[in-house]
């Protein structure tokens, strides 16, 4: 969603959910490993994903299991909190691939009952066909890109799944899995709200215990973006696209969802854990074709981890060398503090400051404290039980406000 400032003068989920956020500490340590590979490339997705003609899938195998060893250096057996795999469309590796990876890392790291392993599929026939080898890989949640409930729109976002086999491979995730998230694409040309609150409803009625929901945006580089230039891809008016947004928040507090981040909502106990690392910025690998990492080295310095992003370059590396990574980047305190605020305000539980402190020390010479105390009069920040929170018109305006406070 662009910045757009909505007249809303209270803030009902104004205070953090203990409960949607359990789950993940400070000291956890995810793991991202990223699959490349598609079969289509969506019109809307600017991932780094390719569309290949051959995978040789034991290379592969062999590759991801010999970057992870590598990783593991950099961490020294710290314990895994999460495991994710992401991508491109990771449920088009084989079951083995998954299963080398989960079981090296159990070698490498401390892992344990508790450890989250989740896997984004898509929601074909051929995908869902692999759920049980999946499952008995490890993998303990799925998150299924259905992405619409409506055939129409489905042709129109490029997917190769209908309505229908994607509300099949739900009932097989749901009977493989404990943890089941779907992620839905709403805001899209010409969607009215009703038409979005009957979509959402018929999610809703599947009883899953994790929501995504991601309003369309046109990202460059995309075949939408080029659509968009030529003027021959409309889009939702920002007033709409605020309506919608709204609605969606009423609708899943009514359903006994938090919404503890902007796009993702949860029922108690069920938020991402891999992604609150990410969010409350803890320390997370990546392994795999542009994958990133973020790290707290032992003299205190916050670096960030990158690894090549061609697959065939990245897969030469590891041959050669033995992973693909590229140096470490050491992060300056005010693109820490940017990064920190960046991923904490999307939470609604906000950003404790003594966590900032702790990752820049004193953060008076970063902040604007003028500007901070304007966003608090305009009702988009709030500071109580030493946490920085961004309100819910905050969050709706959350590029525009972390410039202004952290210019």
């Amino acid at each position: 969603m662009r910045d757009v400032i909505i007249d809303r003068t209270g803030d009902r989920d104004n205070r953090p959910d203990r409960h949607a956020t359990a789950g993940a500490t400070d000291q956890d340590l995810g793991l991202y490993v990223h699959w490349p590979f598609c079969t289509t490339k969506c019109p809307y997705c600017d991932f780094n994903s390719h569309v290949a003609a051959r995978i040789d899938h034991a290379r592969w195998r062999s590759a991801l299991v010999a970057e992870l060893e590598h990783a593991a250096l950099e961490t020294g057996g710290r314990r895994l909190a999460s495991i994710f795999f992401g991508g491109g469309t990771p449920s088009l590796m084989h079951a083995e691939t998954v299963a080398a990876v989960i079981d090296r890392a159990r070698a490498l790291f401390a892992v344990d009952d508790e450890t989250e392993i989740t896997l984004e599929a898509n929601p074909t026939s051929v995908e869902a066909g692999r759920f049980a080898a999946f499952a008995e890989a490890g993998v303990n949640r799925v998150s299924l890109g259905i992405q619409s409930l409506d055939d129409r729109a489905l042709r129109f976002l490029g997917r190769r799944h209908d309505a229908a086999e994607a509300v099949r491979a739900l009932d097989v995730a749901m009977s493989h899995f404990a943890r089941v998230s779907i992620d839905l694409i709403y805001a899209r040309a010409g969607q009215t709200e009703a038409d979005w609150l009957a979509e959402l409803d018929r999610a809703l009625a599947f009883e899953v215990g994790h929501l995504s929901l991601y309003q369309l945006t046109i990202e460059p580089g995309t075949r939408f973006h080029a659509l968009h230039d030529a003027g021959r891809l409309p889009v939702l008016d920002d007033a709409m696209q605020c309506r919608l947004f709204v609605a969606t928040h009423e609708r899943l507090a009514k359903a006994g969802f938090d919404t503890y981040e902007v796009s993702n909502h949860a029922r108690p106990g069920q938020a991402c854990r891999h992604n609150l690392i990410y969010w409350r910025y803890g320390d997370f690998l990546g392994i795999g074709p542009g994958a990133h990492g973020r790290l707290l080295t032992s003299d205190g310095t916050r670096v960030a981890t990158s690894r090549l992003r061609s697959p065939a370059e990245w897969l030469e590396a590891v041959r050669i060398e033995g992973h693909g990574a590229l140096p470490f980047q050491a992060l300056a305190p005010i693109e820490t503090l940017h990064e920190a605020l960046l991923m904490g305000l999307r939470l609604t539980e906000g950003v404790p400051l003594d966590r900032l402190r702790s990752l820049v020390g004193d953060v008076g010479p970063i902040l604007d404290v003028r500007q901070v105390e304007r966003a608090r009069r305009e009702g988009l920040l709030v500071i109580d039980e030493g946490r920085l929170r961004a309100t819910f018109a905050g969050r709706m305006v959350l590029d525009g406000l972390i410039a202004a406070i952290a210019p």
